[in-house]
């Protein structure tokens, strides 16, 4: 599974404004409504609920929520780029400003850890996480992660 095949150019919002994760989560959850006509509260109470179960901020201002949500048939991904970084509870303690979403179908199999395994991975690079940081349309950021692969471990 291509990161392209997750994530359509019109799912991405290069620089959104919050002040807390929930913040964070909601521009998420109503991108997602907007975008796969999904039901935003539904979409942000699995998330809330993914989060209560540890933060799913994995170091170097990047967080990969992910939640099973009703109402779709196949995965399906959200970035959203913060102006400003927040607080988000990170394995590292660094704030938050890259969030790469994950939705999968309640009825998803093991393909959704393995997009987020794969997502995780992608985002280590520097290099991409100052592209994206830098990135100021939707169109560059989706060029940039469909168009990356990770890298291969020698």
């Amino acid at each position: 599974m291509e990161i392209g095949d997750l994530l359509e150019r019109r799912a991405v919002t290069p620089k959104a404004s919050a002040t807390s994760k929930r913040q964070a989560l909601s521009l998420v959850a109503e991108t997602a409504a907007r975008r796969f006509g999904l039901d935003a509260s539904e979409v942000l109470d699995a998330l809330l609920a993914r989060e209560q179960l540890g933060s799913t901020g994995v170091g170097s201002g990047v967080a990969v929520p992910h939640a099973k949500t009703p109402g779709l048939d196949r995965m399906r991904a959200v970035f959203v780029g913060l102006e400003t970084p927040i607080d988000y509870g990170s394995v590292d303690g660094q704030p938050v400003d890259l969030l790469f979403a994950l939705l999968a179908p309640k009825d998803a199999g093991p393909e959704h850890l393995q997009a987020f395994a794969r997502v995780a991975r992608l985002l280590r690079q520097p290099k991409l996480r100052l592209q994206l940081r830098q990135a100021r349309t939707p169109d560059a950021i989706y060029v940039l992660l469909a168009k990356t692969a990770p890298p291969t471990a020698a």
